[in-house]
């Protein structure tokens, strides 16, 4: 892969956690019975973000879980026989509660309708919204993330990429081609 341009350094993914996180408060009028979960990978730890930035602002602490989608990717072939799971982890009770899905980039929708599977799995939540640091198009759902940190619009054979500090030892997203 060979990177064409960083989009985002770590003061603008700050930025757009922030921006994103004061969204999620003003949309709910508060965060009463306002969950987040993170989709594994990278959505955990912008999951985590995003929870300090609200207790930050709300002095209030927001649940947090972790939702591994592995089993419910309609992609799973049966060459992969062995999956690697990495645990889902909702230990709190999301019936009724309105559930943050969040994820790195948005793209063809596909993560986003296996993670609401797994989440409904879980419990019968009131609502489920949708945030992603970066949305590229492309959908082959009709699915829309509900905040957005950065647009970026791209071509089938470019990738974007999200590193963290917490996974990649850094914080940037960058635009790569194939």
């Amino acid at each position: 892969m060979k990177e064409k341009a960083k989009l985002m350094d770590d003061k603008a993914i700050v930025r757009a956690i922030t921006r994103i996180s004061y969204e999620i408060i003003e949309k709910n009028k508060g965060i009463e019975d306002v969950v987040l979960v993170g989709i594994k990978t990278r959505g955990v730890p912008l999951a985590d973000r995003i929870g300090e930035k609200i207790k930050s602002i709300e002095e209030k602490e927001i649940n947090i879980g972790k939702v591994d989608i592995t089993l419910y990717r309609d992609d799973l072939s049966k060459a992969d026989t062995d999956p690697v799971l990495n645990g889902t982890d909702i230990d709190f009770d999301i019936n009724n509660k309105k559930v943050v899905l969040i994820d790195d980039v948005l793209y063809t929708g596909r993560t986003v309708r296996a993670a609401m599977d797994a989440v409904m799995d879980v419990g019968r939540p009131k609502s489920i919204q949708l945030a992603v640091l970066v949305d590229r198009g492309h959908r082959e759902l009709p699915i829309r993330a509900d905040y957005v940190g950065k647009n970026v619009p791209t071509s089938n054979e470019e990738i974007i990429s999200v590193n963290f500090n917490e996974v990649d030892g850094q914080d940037y997203v960058s635009i790569n081609e194939k």
